[in-house]
């Protein structure tokens, strides 16, 4: 029987993407004030990976938690991924506005993973991660290496992973993907605990996850964590959608009827969109991103909202949501 690590005060945690630097250079100063205000409001459940600004996430969450009490909060990060230090001259172009000086290589082996838990614990200071997450194994990320990935982790990230678990040095693991497939390779061929869904279900879309994702994640017991439920920033208005300039054909039509009816119901489309993603009995929480400390309170304030029966209603109608979707009852 599978336990389940995030409760009811685990539903709003904080993602490290952003303190990363993907959107905009944040300081040291900056991404310390998001952490704090985050803990005051109560958030108790933190995501970060070594990916994110090439080790800067993972070390600034470090840095504001190793003083906390260990067993006051939920940490993960990820795996999949080994970091060097290199010059600058050398740093590879990626996403991140102000990275560190390090390159990468993709390896889902069993000792790589080893190998990234123990980094990750170094850089950050703490005493054990809680779940780890397999980060990136999927086509969008390794192309066309992704059955050799897959076979890798099969024969390696998994079975260490289920290990580790067992020894009590992990609480859970699972993938930590931007798409479906790849959660259902990993639950058809190992036992994980919980996966972090990070681009396929929000208000704006959720179809292909309700129908394809969703049952067999209820089937295996597997829970999920959404690391996209404002698509990067579209639903608040940005120019972006699920971390890319390319905005969906129909999408900016959508956004704006929904906002529309939400404005009808004197309600945040973003508040509506943190409570579409926890109705689902398959989520276990939401973990937005912050690139300043109100963003933080929003969320928190997002979470306490009464959104109206009739504006879901209103979207189902209008099929604006999926009619097998989850609603707040």
């Amino acid at each position: 029987m599978k336990t389940d690590i995030l409760t009811e005060k685990h539903r709003l945690g904080l993602g490290g993407v952003a303190i990363g630097t993907a959107f905009e250079n944040i300081t040291d100063e900056q991404a310390h004030k998001i952490l704090q205000t985050a803990w005051d409001t109560g958030i108790r459940y933190y995501d970060t990976s070594p990916w994110y600004g090439l080790t800067k996430s993972e070390r600034r969450f470090g840095d504001f938690l190793k003083d906390k009490d260990r067993s006051d909060f939920i940490f993960s990060t990820k795996v999949g991924r080994l970091f060097h230090e290199v010059s600058e001259s050398e740093v590879p172009p990626t996403m991140w506005k102000n990275p560190l000086h390090y390159d990468f290589f993709h390896d889902y082996t069993a000792n790589a993973v080893q190998k990234s838990i123990e980094d990750s614990l170094e850089r950050t200071g703490l005493s054990h991660i809680d779940i780890v997450y397999i980060h990136d194994l999927s086509e969008d990320q390794v192309g066309d290496r992704y059955p050799y990935f897959l076979k890798q982790a099969r024969e390696g990230a998994f079975k260490i992973l289920s290990k580790l678990r067992e020894q009590g040095v992990i609480k859970a693991w699972g993938m930590g993907v931007n798409k479906i497939e790849p959660i259902l390779d990993c639950i058809d061929s190992a036992d994980p605990d919980i996966c972090l869904s990070a681009t396929q279900y929000s208000i704006l879309e959720h179809e292909d996850a309700v129908d394809r994702l969703l049952p067999v994640v209820r089937k295996a017991g597997v829970k999920l964590v959404s690391g996209a439920g404002y698509n990067s920033g579209y639903l608040a208005g940005r120019e972006r959608y699920n971390y890319k300039d390319v905005i969906p054909k129909g999408m900016y039509e959508k956004r704006a009827r929904m906002t529309s009816i939400a404005e009808k119901y004197n309600i945040s489309i973003i508040d509506a969109a943190l409570h579409f993603v926890l109705a689902a009995d398959e989520f276990a929480s939401i973990i937005p991103g912050a690139s300043k400390k109100e963003q933080v309170m929003d969320n928190v304030e997002a979470l306490h909202a009464d959104i109206p029966m009739g504006f879901w209603q209103e979207l189902k109608a209008e099929g604006l949501i999926y009619e097998k979707a989850q609603v707040p009852q």
